[in-house]
């Protein structure tokens, strides 16, 4: 989107973003003022990209550079990669019964424990 290139916090924006705001200031039929505000863009930039962009010299050309943020699928697993995810969901189920089986009995204890004390 934007890098810093001094201490003088000179901004320098990439093609793809100036194109975009260019073309959501056309699409969504709203003032380049209120593009820029919500931005945070002086709007004099937003105006200069709008006069390039019709003029040709402001074009986006798509790079070949790799997202960062898309999924990978996920490697198969091993032989005993499978072997140990099942015995794992196997422990998993049986220790989740133990644990629901334990609070009911600690309900149970719980209710008798308010019988005998209304005795």
């Amino acid at each position: 989107m934007a890098k810093i290139l001094c201490k003088e916090r000179v901004v320098e924006y990439t093609n793809e973003f100036k194109v975009k705001v260019v073309e959501l200031t056309h699409g969504l039929n709203v003032r380049a003022n209120d593009i820029a505000d919500i931005l945070g863009l002086h709007p004099t930039m937003v105006y200069r990209w709008r006069q390039e962009y019709r003029e040709g010299k402001l074009v986006y050309e798509p790079s070949r550079r790799i997202s960062m943020t898309t999924k990978k699928s996920p490697k198969p697993l091993s032989e005993d990669q499978q072997k140990e995810f099942k015995l794992l969901k196997q422990q998993n189920a049986r220790l989740s019964k133990e644990n629901d089986l334990l609070k009911k009995w600690q309900g149970y204890l719980a209710k008798l424990k308010q019988k005998d004390s209304h005795s």
